[in-house]
């Protein structure tokens, strides 16, 4: 069945341009919006930069507007809806995750005279806390120090090693994390600074603490202006192990904190699994390495992942790119298996033809999260996706998971109207685009997706505003 589905794949994919090419000349073009020409031409954006679609949510409804609506573009993360919506429908709002620890050998005396495993098929949520809660509950197993190692079991993902730099050369910010087996705090460090005025310094903290890792505890303090405090602690993260502030920190900047990737990303795991061992008072005697949990190993404790309808509401409102490649592993998890993208295509795929049809082409996924030079899609398939998750039992869970415009995620600083669109935004060097639903006075709603591919697209901004004011008075 995989074979046949990735053949479909392929054979979609490698029509798209001819398929796109033959048909963008039947697609009418109405006049356009009020405002929204004006606002592209004072950002010096030529029309055909812009690809949209503006039509009733239900399926088979009226369209109001479509422009270069077949047009292949690249949709940042508004590819977020297709990985989304598909995991919603095929694995079901109350999907979990789970991490398994298993033991090897007896305790006695609080001691664990083995090996202690740890399995984790990929919860795209395992923070600080919960890696807390699930090393507390090793603790009530009565093990209170491990003879031997931890090990950590990555064998649910077959992923090869991707090189957070790949993307822009910028490694250790967090949107560039990679999916990992055992993801945690979605391989960030978090550095807390907290003024204390009368010793003239900030204090310095960091979660998850990280074996091994040894952080100044305080920087002078300064008293200018918080502009960029970040630039003004003069930080280097060269030494993994070792960041260093040889600068200041802005008192009137209060509490801040300043999130980054690990600089060692494929050691980050072992270095908080053990980090946060020891904070909660477990001793190990041996090391915490990667391994395979063997057959005899018992299974001992399970923690479980949010359900996937809380996942998929930090993917898309805050728009979480490793998290959303952890929704696509998900789709080709096969009990007992390893996942692979590859393998999660295929099965989107399959879903793709036969949930929103063969007449609109398949979108060019890559990692399912839109932090890709090569993801393709039309406005046409966006559209189509969202008026059918419209007429589906999944779409109060879609819908509430999109950014509300005014009022929070990557919409709440929007000036477009509080709560007047729930829509997923998608932002890249050379994109901007929406894609959702928009609601009208009347409780009338309309299904727009916007998409600018241009060098200069943050500058569309004003007139994808004005598109969705349009769309909510129709």
């Amino acid at each position: 069945m995989r074979a046949r589905v990735a053949g479909v794949g392929r054979l979609l994919l490698a029509g798209w341009a001819v398929w796109a090419g033959a048909v963008l000349a039947q697609v009418p073009t109405a006049a356009w919006p009020p405002g929204v020409r004006t606002a592209l031409q004072q950002a010096q954006l030529p029309a055909e930069t812009l690809a949209v679609v503006v039509a009733d949510a239900a399926p088979g409804g009226r369209v109001w507007w479509q422009h270069r609506a077949r047009e292949p573009v690249n949709p940042a993360s508004t590819l977020k809806l297709v990985t989304t919506y598909a995991a919603l429908d095929l694995l079901g709002p109350a999907h979990v995750w789970r991490t398994t620890v298993f033991t090897d050998a007896p305790v006695r005396d609080g001691v664990l005279q083995g090996h202690l495993y740890l399995r984790g098929e990929g919860d795209p949520k395992l923070v600080t806390e919960k890696l807390w809660w699930l090393l507390r509950r090793v603790q009530g197993l009565g093990i209170e120090r491990i003879a031997g190692d931890i090990v950590l079991d990555r064998s649910a993902f077959d992923v090869p090693a991707i090189d957070p730099a790949a993307f822009d050369g910028e490694p250790l910010r967090p949107y560039n994390a990679t999916p990992d087996a055992w993801l945690v705090n979605f391989k960030s460090q978090q550095f807390h600074f907290v003024p204390d005025v009368a010793a003239g310094v900030a204090r310095v903290s960091m979660e998850p603490p990280l074996a091994g890792l040894v952080l100044p505890a305080a920087v002078p303090l300064s008293h200018g202006p918080c502009n960029d405090w970040r630039a003004s602690l003069r930080a280097d993260f060269s030494q993994a192990l070792a960041p260093r502030f040889a600068g200041s920190y802005p008192s009137a900047c209060g509490e801040r904190t300043w999130p980054l990737a690990h600089p060692e990303p494929e050691r980050f795991a072992e270095r908080a699994v053990a980090g946060v061992w020891a904070a909660v008072g477990g001793r190990l005697d041996g090391r915490v390495r990667d391994g395979v949990v063997p057959p005899q190993a018992m299974p001992r404790v399970t923690l479980e992942s949010p359900p996937l309808a809380e996942v998929v509401r930090d993917v898309n409102k805050f728009s979480n790119n490793v998290m959303a490649q952890h929704v696509l592993l998900a789709l080709g998890q096969a009990p007992g298996g390893a996942t692979s993208f590859e393998a999660s295509r295929q099965v989107l795929a399959q879903w793709w033809l036969a949930r929103i049809g063969a007449d609109v082409p398949l979108p060019v996924v890559d990692n399912g999260a839109g932090l890709s030079r090569d993801a393709r899609v039309t406005a046409e398939a966006l559209a189509r996706l969202l008026q059918v998750a419209y007429a589906s039992p999944m779409m109060p869970e879609l819908m509430a998971s999109l950014p509300a415009s005014g009022l929070d995620g990557t919409l709440r600083r929007s000036p477009m109207g509080a709560g007047l669109a729930h829509l997923k935004t998608g932002s890249l060097r050379d994109v901007q685009a929406l894609a959702g639903y928009v609601h009208g006075p009347g409780g009338q709603r309309r299904v727009l997706v916007a998409i600018v591919n241009h060098p200069n697209a943050r500058a569309a901004r004003p007139a994808l505003d004005a598109l969705v004011q349009w769309a909510a008075g129709l």
